[in-house]
C-alpha cells in the first residue's frame, strides 16, 4: 500500500554487506541452541575434559607409589571412589587415565581427518589412474585386520601414547578420505572451479581454496564420530595389552581391572570408568547429531 500523499512505493530497505552471512550464523546457532540434546553433550564434553584435566589441581593424591596395604579399599571418607589393587586412589586414577583418554580421541579425530581430508581430495580431484591408486591402497588398508595390527605393535613396540595415536589414526582416516573423494567429485565440475583452473589457480590452490572448504562442515561430522570410536578403540585395545605404561594408566586400563576383579566384589573399579567412557562417546556422538543439523542447515541457505 502506498503512503497518502505520493504515487511511488517506498524502496526496500539495502542490505547490509555483513546482513547475509550474520544472519546465516545467527539461524546456525539457534538451531544449535535449540538442539538441547547437543548442548546437553557438549556440557558433558566439557564437564568430563575439565575433570580430567583441571580435577587433579585441586585433588591430588599420590598416583605414582604403590601402597599394598590401602589395596581394594572401599569408597570412604578418603577414598570416595576406593583403591585400586596397588593401593592407588580409584578417583585420582580415573582423572588422570581420563587425561590419556582423551588425549588419544582429540588426536586420532584431528590427524586422520586431516590426513584422510588431504588423501580424499587428491583422489577425487585429479581422478584417473592416481585416484584408482590411493583408492586401491585404501581398500588393502581397509582389509588388513585393525586386531592383528595391534597385536602386532603390541609384541614389537614399546606402548606408548604415541604409538597408540598412530596404530587408531592409520585404521582411521580411510573411512574420511572416502567421504571427502566422494564429494569432491561432484564439487570438480562446478562453475567456480572449472573458472579458477582456467585462470591459471594451481591444483593445490584449487583444492585447499575450493575443494576442501565446501567439504568441511561435512568433514567436521565425521571428525567427531571419529573421537567416540578412537575412545571405544582406544578402552578395546587395552585388553590387548596396547596401552600406556604404569604408572600412567587409561580409561580403558582401569575398565579391565575392574572386569578382572568383578567377581572379588570390587565393583568401584569397574563402575566409574565403564560410566566416563559410556558418558564421553555419547555426549560426542550427540554432539555430532547436532553439528550435522547445522551443516544441514547451512547446505540448505546455500
Amino acid at each position: 500500500m502506498l503512503p497518502p500523499g505520493t504515487g511511488v512505493a517506498p524502496e526496500p530497505p539495502v542490505a547490509q554487506a555483513g546482513d547475509l552471512p550474520a544472519r546465516r550464523l545467527g539461524g546456525v546457532l539457534s538451531i544449535a541452541w535449540q538442539n538441547k540434546l547437543a548442548m546437553a553433550g557438549l556440557a558433558t564434553a566439557i564437564g568430563l575434559t575439565l575433570f580430567s584435566f583441571a580435577g587433579p589441581l585441586l585433588y591430588h593424591p599420590n598416583e605414582t607409589a604403590t601402597n599394598l596395604i590401602l589395596a581394594n579399599l572401599p569408597p570412604s571418607a578418603g577414598h570416595p571412589l576406593g583403591t585400586t589393587p596397588e593401593g592407588r586412589d580409584e578417583l585420582g586414577q580415573l582423572m588422570v587415565g581420563g587425561q590419556s583418554t582423551l588425549e588419544v580421541g582429540f588426536a586420532v579425530a584431528i590427524l586422520g581427518t586431516a590426513f584422510g581430508m588431504i588423501w580424499g581430495a587428491i583422489s577425487g580431484y585429479i581422478g584417473g589412474i592416481v585416484d584408482a591408486l590411493l583408492m586401491r591402497i585404501v581398500d588393502a588398508l581397509l582389509a588388513i585386520p585393525f586386531l592383528f595390527f595391534v597385536v602386532l605393535l603390541a609384541s614389537i613396540t614399546t606402548p606408548s601414547l604415541t604409538i597408540i595415536v598412530l596404530a587408531i589414526t592409520a585404521a582411521s582416516w580411510q573411512s574420511t578420505a572416502r567421504l571427502v573423494r566422494g564429494e569432491v567429485l561432484s564439487l570438480r565440475t562446478r562453475d567456480y572451479v572449472d573458472a579458477s583452473r582456467h585462470m591459471g589457480a594451481r591444483h593445490l590452490h584449487v583444492v585447499f581454496r575450493h575443494l576442501l572448504p565446501n567439504v568441511t562442515g561435512t568433514v567436521v561430522v565425521t571428525a567427531t564420530l571419529s573421537m567416540a570410536d578412537a575412545i571405544l578403540i582406544y578402552a578395546a585395545v587395552a585388553f590387548l595389552g596396547l596401552s600406556v605404561p604404569p604408572p600412567a594408566t587409561s580409561w580403558g586400563d582401569l575398565l579391565t581391572t575392574g572386569i578382572n576383579n568383578l567377581f572379588n566384589g570390587y565393583w568401584w573399579q569397574l563402575w566409574p570408568p565403564a560410566c566416563a567412557i559410556v558418558l564421553i562417546v555419547l555426549a560426542v556422538n550427540l554432539l555430532g547429531d547436532g553439528m550435522h543439523d547445522m551443516v544441514e542447515n547451512r547446505l540448505d541457505h546455500r
